[in-house]
């Protein structure tokens, strides 16, 4: 920062002691929001998890990306997807939380990238057996394929997207839910039934380099407009789908894209919400430079340098900045607030003490292009958990409500 100063203080040079250590993570980070039940293990039971780390820290594992630490989880999946199988022709309800709980297990077993052909596997077993858990919802997620029609600079020709709608006659109100870096579309049930409750449907895709799915370009800044175009093309010709009432909502890494959506897309949305969100210091080299210590549960460099396609993370330091930085990406048409371009409602939400993306990168959009809204949690950290939801909901009521 200019002053060298960072709104984190002196935690931005703090090693949090987790990053390298399943011990230390599973003992001062994730058992107790495994006992809550919250992320990343939302619909999941601590009564699965716990001998899983306990096997884990007995064998001294500090590697999450090899595959020693996705076959610990396993045998869990297998038993807990036999268990919902069996449950699933007598006793449907507790099918349902089976398999959820199934999906819990499987979340975490390919976390946090999907980095290696064990992962992949994971994580299509994951899609698969969601699914089928969903078909016993009274309102199930829809696999849909998406024509890629503006696909272009070896873009993919698919893009899959999960699709959840109220019951009865559309056109629905309608999220486009952006997920992030270890979020992936099987998982946010809990969202999408929120979604439900107020008569919305919800499109979900996932964020370029992020799993093996999305088809847009990794190393191109203008790709996720070209999917985003696709994406709103399909929802208009959707007859249950109300394309005059689209909100975009991205979490995390997501978030980025929804601030840049909120630009290049203005005129299809109602508003966007980046939470968590990165638009400029979160790829510059002195935010990178300390990534590893904050409060992510596994060091990002790994991650991070194959979503963006970098040689190595070096290389990213160097030049992720420029290549896709919203206030000075270099390539045309990459800075789209440094250009000072329109966005639509924009509602920034994040807390205080977020350590992987800064709060600066918020307040850094207040200065380009049309006004923010924004809600920063005081004493939270990356996305502002607990309380971000408060915020989230009502506003996104209120930006529909404007069109009713």
């Amino acid at each position: 920062m200019p002053n060298g100063t960072w709104i984190l203080g002196d935690l931005f040079e703090k090693d949090y002691g987790h990053s390298s250590s399943v011990k230390n993570l599973w003992e001062t980070k994730w058992k107790m929001p495994c006992k809550m039940g919250v992320y990343p293990f939302h619909d999941g039971k601590y009564e699965d998890f716990e001998p899983i780390f306990n096997d884990l820290i007995s064998k001294d594992l500090k590697d999450p990306y090899c595959d020693e630490y996705t076959n610990a989880f396993i045998p869990t999946t297998k038993r807990l997807v036999k268990e919902a199988d069996d449950f699933a022709s007598k006793d449907v309800e507790k099918a349902k939380s089976i398999y959820l709980r199934a999906n819990a297990v499987y979340r975490l077993a390919r976390f946090t990238y999907i980095s290696s052909p064990l992962k992949e596997q994971v994580f299509e077993e994951q899609k698969e057996v969601y699914l089928r858990g969903s078909k016993l919802w009274e309102n199930p997620v829809e696999d849909i394929i998406i024509p890629h029609r503006h696909a272009a600079n070896d873009d993919g020709a698919k893009i899959p997207v999960y699709l959840r709608k109220p019951s009865g006659p559309g056109p629905f109100p309608t999220i486009l839910l952006i997920t992030g870096l270890d979020g992936h579309r099987p998982d946010n049930t809990e969202r999408t039934t929120e979604h439900l409750k107020r008569g919305w449907a919800t499109v979900i895709c996932d964020i370029p380099g992020t799993t093996v799915d999305c088809p847009a370009n990794r190393r191109d800044p203008l790709s996720p407009d070209r999917l985003f175009s696709s994406i709103l093309e399909w929802i208009g010709e959707n007859k249950d789908l109300d394309e005059k009432k689209v909100i975009a909502w991205g979490l995390s890494a997501g978030g980025y894209y929804a601030i840049r959506l909120a630009h290049t897309h203005r005129d299809n949305l109602l508003g966007s919400v980046g939470q968590g969100a990165g638009t400029h210091h979160f790829i510059g080299r002195e935010w990178l430079s300390q990534l590893a210590k904050h409060e992510y549960p596994f060091g990002m460099e790994r991650a991070y340098t194959a979503k963006y396609g970098y040689a190595s993370f070096e290389e990213m330091k160097e030049k992720c900045q420029d290549g896709f930085s919203l206030v000075s990406g270099k390539g045309e048409g990459v800075a789209v607030m440094g250009l000072g371009m329109k966005s639509c409602r924009l509602l920034l939400v994040n807390g205080v003490l977020d350590g992987l993306m800064p709060l600066e990168d918020s307040i850094l959009a207040a200065e380009f292009g049309s006004p923010k809204e924004m809600r920063f949690v005081t004493g939270r950290m990356h996305m502002g958990y607990p309380e971000a939801n408060g915020t989230v909901y009502p506003w996104m009521e209120g930006v529909m409500g404007t069109m009713s």
